[in-house]
């Protein structure tokens, strides 16, 4: 049953499933914030009309709404990696020779311990979303208890690997000094990146429910506190180069306990129930999941890093180089990166509501909109292309050599966009195996040995990126096209099956 509502639309109360028969009550709208073809009522989301707005106004309307939830989380990330960021330059004032071991402890930790953070709760994007939306909310907080198992069993076997990384160092060429300490960091670093994982599961609990900007708010006071922490252990407490870990742990845990109090006192709390024994149940679902959310996302990271070793053989001219594309890479990677968690949440909220034409439309939105986004920022790198490795160095032929790579990494952006968010929108449909698989098909089997004959046959950076390029064009194609042939009808009822099992 439906009654004339907002603006003359036709609306609906949403009760369980959308589309199941005697799911719609009659009701009042009492506010009008559209999302997902629903509107947001005191009694909950209220379907509008379809016939009342046309399609392309639509489009336009979800293409606002994922840019405006993506900045925050985009914000976020940024954020992230300034704690890592800022505690390497702080290193490097008192104890330059220190720099080396502090970048090489972080870029592993990165690539291993945050990879859990950042891959194993894209679970959550998966699971949290659709459930957020059922009639059941405190399962959504099952959600974040089972989060918090499964990744601390995940995290374990890297701490042990950590504790002995100094023989895998070895074993990989590195300086016996750079190994001895890069393997003592990263066991002063081992409580803290356990805090970096949970502040991940908290953050990706509040944007299930739509709550963005919690993990923003937390950090811009985290972020600089983190710093001073830095300053102090290194410089005033004396404990050099191993102060930054603790520091920069305890930063981490900082950010955990506001997160947390963000969402007991101001926002946040409607879907925790207490601790409930269902989190011990199917932890093999929810740790499949994860385990695939981290091979998607690890092998795009690990493959960035094989790049700068093999730069590093290419010589200093091109390390220096693809040490400040990697920088900027650094900072770009997190727009498409956030334009795909919004779309996760998006895609997931839509199929918990069982409203297939809305999880559709975000999906394809979300591909124009990181389209548009990586033109932008395309355009940004052509015009400064002479201007940007003069912001790090002012070696003139480091400043030429990369603006000659610079039209790569440029054209490099629109097909990160198209994996950034097709891959969010296929976490979002719990398919983490599609993104993983073309990250590995098309990073292992093609780029990198494209990219590293291309390097040795003359085109030397030039050549990596290159190959990178190829890459990345095929896994946004695979991606792109696997999410244009879904079935969403289907995808609905394995949305349900998940949250069930």
């Amino acid at each position: 049953m439906s009654a004339p509502g907002y603006d003359g639309l036709t609306i609906a109360t949403v009760s369980g499933a959308t589309d199941a028969p005697g799911a719609m009550e009659r009701t009042r709208l009492l506010s009008g914030r559209q999302d997902h073809g629903y509107l947001t009522t005191d009694v909950g989301p209220v379907k509008v009309d379809p016939s009342a707005k046309s399609e392309a106004r639509l489009v336009a309307e979800e293409a606002r709404t994922l840019a405006v939830s993506s900045v925050p989380v985009i914000a976020s990330y940024m954020l992230q990696n300034s704690f890592q960021t800022v505690s390497i330059v702080i290193v490097g004032w008192g104890y330059p020779e220190g720099l080396s071991v502090a970048a090489f402890a972080y870029m592993f930790s990165t690539c291993t311990g945050w990879l859990i953070g950042m891959g194993g709760t894209t679970a959550l994007d998966t699971l949290a979303s659709a459930a957020y939306m059922g009639s059941d909310k405190a399962y959504t907080g099952i959600l974040l208890q089972r989060a918090v198992l499964v990744l601390t069993l995940f995290y374990l076997p890297v701490a042990v690997v950590w504790i002995f990384s100094d023989r895998l160092f070895l074993a990989l060429g590195q300086d016996a000094t750079v190994a001895r300490d890069a393997c003592r960091f990263l066991t002063h670093l081992i409580p803290g990146a356990l805090g970096y994982i949970y502040f991940e599961i908290v953050k990706k609990y509040l944007q299930a429910q739509g709550i963005l900007n919690a993990g923003t708010y937390v950090l811009l006071i985290t972020s600089p506190l983190s710093a001073l922490l830095n300053y102090l252990f290194i410089h005033k407490a004396g404990m050099g180069v191993m102060g930054a870990p603790i520091a920069t742990g305890i930063g981490y845990w900082l950010s955990l306990a506001g997160l947390v109090l963000y969402a007991k006192y101001v926002q946040g709390s409607a879907c925790w129930a207490g601790w409930d024994r269902r989190c011990l149940q199917n932890l093999g679902v929810f740790a499949r999941i994860a385990f695939l959310g981290f091979i998607h996302l690890g092998t795009e990271f690990w493959a960035f890093e094989i790049v700068a070793l093999v730069a590093g053989r290419l010589g200093n001219l091109s390390l220096a180089s693809q040490s400040i594309l990697m920088t900027a890479d650094q900072v770009l990677v997190t727009i498409p990166f956030g334009i795909g968690v919004a779309t996760s949440v998006r895609v997931g909220n839509a199929l918990g509501l069982r409203d297939k034409t809305a999880a559709q439309r975000s999906a394809n939105t979300a591909l124009l909109l990181s389209v548009c986004v990586a033109a932008c920022l395309m355009a940004m790198l052509f015009a400064t292309r002479y201007k940007l490795a003069g912001l790090l160095t002012p070696d003139a032929e480091v400043i030429r050599y990369t603006a000659d790579v610079i039209p790569l990494v440029a054209v490099f952006q629109i097909f990160d966009g198209l994996n950034g968010s097709s891959g969010g929108a296929l976490r979002g449909l719990g398919k983490q195996h599609i993104g993983a698989a073309a990250n590995l098909g098309s990073y292992y089997v093609v780029a990198l040995p494209l990219g590293s004959w291309l390097a040795f046959a003359g085109w030397e950076l030039s050549g990596l990126w290159a190959g990178q390029l190829v890459g990345m064009f095929l896994a946004a194609t695979i991606e792109v096209r696997s999410l244009l042939r879904v079935d969403w009808d289907t995808e609905i009822e394995l949305a349900f099956e998940r949250i069930s099992a």
